[in-house]
């Protein structure tokens, strides 16, 4: 059994642009988490089902259409209600600071802004994780 942080990358909603994304999946893969890519356009429910099918240790959902603070408070409601208390879940895209706090309190763990180096990332997800799998 590997002991790799399990990530699950996702961009809910209709922004088609994931040029951001694909940056952080690949980074995070390079240095040695194991990541799923789920792709553009999909739903907050998609996203749970993956996550429990995938069994991973954190979910990275990205978003540079402004749906953030209903696509993500949404997210983390299905996963409460499916039991995944224990999923790290974060965040990425053009946020306003505004709506950082907010989303903290629906349950993102943290918000990464356009440029985060990928090793500020990898580091709280591993720290946060406590870096390794369930």
């Amino acid at each position: 059994m590997s002991n790799k942080i399990r990530v699950l990358v996702a961009k809910p909603g209709l922004d088609g642009h994931d040029r951001g994304a694909k940056v952080v999946v690949r980074g995070l893969r390079d240095l040695g988490m194991e990541v799923i890519y789920l792709g553009l356009r999909v739903t907050p429910e998609q996203i749970v089902e993956a996550t429990i099918q995938e069994d991973v240790n954190v979910v990275g959902l990205s978003c540079l259409s402004g749906a953030h603070m209903s696509l993500f408070p949404k997210t983390m409601e299905l996963l409460r209600a499916k039991g995944l208390k224990d999923v790290l879940v974060v965040a990425g895209g053009i946020i306003p600071e505004k709506d950082i706090p907010k989303l903290k309190e629906a349950g993102i763990a943290e918000v990464f802004g356009p440029g985060t180096p990928i090793d500020t990332i990898a580091k709280v997800i591993t720290t946060k994780t406590g870096g390794g799998a369930k």
